[in-house]
């Protein structure tokens, strides 16, 4: 039987809306880490039923189902532009203008410095246990696994607390190294399939790089304040809600068009609506329906989100000789994830505060999620394509839910 993409969309929302009402319920778990649990944990137990009962055939139709919602684009292509744009509105701007040098360091030569290490790291490793990848495509992994996710981070925050510069600095290098990793990682992979195919040009992928990274910003700005002007000339909520969506989905899709970064244009237009907007162009309230009808939005799809990174261990292809190389991943994200923020941060201590504790809070709270699985997900068919996918969804899985459980606990100890 052949679903439509209504029957996929309202299979979701049945899934999280039941799933959520259980953890609620029963588990009460934080939201986000909750459904994503009861996502891996119905996934892991539709296979050992496969297992133990192999006459009854259920996991190729489950797989081929969860299949149909196609990750990639969902995320990429969809739910990332309304996330990215509802988190940047509740950014204090002022706030991150201040915190500038360190959000930009580790946003730009963080990603890259734990781009090189967990790359080289993960090629090295591969090879001791007689893994078959090469060293371009070891550097993929490094690159779609070394950004922080936005959406991640933002639902985690809400549950810890943290001090206000502290958060302003894990919520805006979020924010900002999704876009930053998302064309490094366009980058490194036109290198690996262009070694592959015998001809790479070194100008033309810096050109990418400078362009879809500044483009992006211009292209954000230019849009967020042609739908600021738009909302300062008129005062009807309805309206003004429906202007920041058409900001959001045709910033994202015009982006896409200019071969720009569509993430970094959405987080630019929601930093002006969220703090400009606010400020001069919106009634009380204005202010009270778009930003709780953003909260929602980032609710809902953050609950959607996390069910789909559960389910999708069903599409893994499931190797035993990845074991290894996917379970050292773990510490090795770790270790380029310590570099990349500790030596920014030392490198910056003459200039800016930092409270006590913030190199083990941003190392910890650097949380991978569905934007990493997605990138992986991009990848060609290509041998390599199975162990990378491997070792993101370990990472994605051990970071969102060890990591998240356990990080108000490394902030009560070494920040409070």
């Amino acid at each position: 039987m052949t679903l439509s993409a209504f029957d996929l969309i309202a299979l979701l929302l049945v899934l999280t809306a039941t799933f959520g009402w259980i953890n609620h319920r029963f588990i009460k778990l934080p939201n986000t880490i909750g459904m994503l649990v009861m996502g891996l944990a119905s996934s892991l137990l539709l296979i050992a039923f496969e297992l133990s009962v192999p006459e009854i055939s259920l996991y190729e139709d489950l797989t081929q189902l969860v299949g149909e919602f196609d990750f990639q684009n969902t995320v990429l292509n969809g739910m990332l532009a309304f996330l990215l744009f509802a988190g940047a509105l509740h950014v204090d701007l002022g706030l991150l203008r201040m915190r500038a040098a360190v959000v930009g360091t580790m946003a730009t030569f963080g990603v890259l410095i734990s781009t090189a290490v967990v790359g080289l790291g993960f090629w090295g490793f591969a090879q001791l246990v007689g893994v078959d990848i090469s060293l371009p495509w070891a550097m993929v992994f490094g690159a779609l696994i070394s950004p922080t996710d936005p959406v991640a981070v933002l639902s985690t925050l809400k549950a810890v607390r943290v001090p206000k510069s502290l958060e302003v600095d894990m919520i805006g290098e979020s924010l900002f190294n999704d876009g930053v990793g998302v064309v490094i990682f366009a980058v490194i992979l036109s290198l690996a399939v262009g070694l592959q195919g015998g001809a790479v040009d070194l100008a033309h992928v810096a050109e990418l790089f400078v362009v879809e990274a500044l483009g992006g910003a211009l292209l954000g700005l230019i849009a967020g304040y042609i739908a600021y002007r738009a909302m300062l000339a008129i005062d009807d909520y309805p309206i003004e809600v429906l202007i920041s969506l058409a900001l959001v989905t045709g910033a994202y899709a015009l982006a896409a068009k200019l071969h720009l970064s569509g993430p970094i244009a959405v987080v630019v237009g929601g930093l002006l609506i969220g703090n400009r907007g606010a400020a001069l162009a919106m009634s009380d309230e204005t202010q009270r329906y778009l930003f709780g009808f953003w909260t929602l939005i980032d609710e809902m799809l953050n609950s959607v989100l996390f069910l789909l990174i559960g389910l999708e261990v069903l599409v893994l292809r499931y190797d035993p000789s990845f074991v290894w190389l996917a379970l050292v991943s773990i510490p090795l994200v770790l270790l380029g994830r310590l570099l990349a923020v500790s030596m920014p941060v030392l490198a910056l201590s003459a200039r800016q505060d930092f409270v006590r504790g913030t190199i083990p809070v941003l190392v910890w709270g650097g949380l991978r999620g569905g934007i990493s699985v997605a990138l992986a997900l991009s990848i060609p068919e290509v041998a390599e394509k199975s162990v990378l996918l491997a070792a993101t969804y370990t990472v994605v899985v051990f970071t969102i839910v060890v990591q998240g459980l356990s990080l108000r606990r490394l902030v009560q100890r070494v920040v409070e």
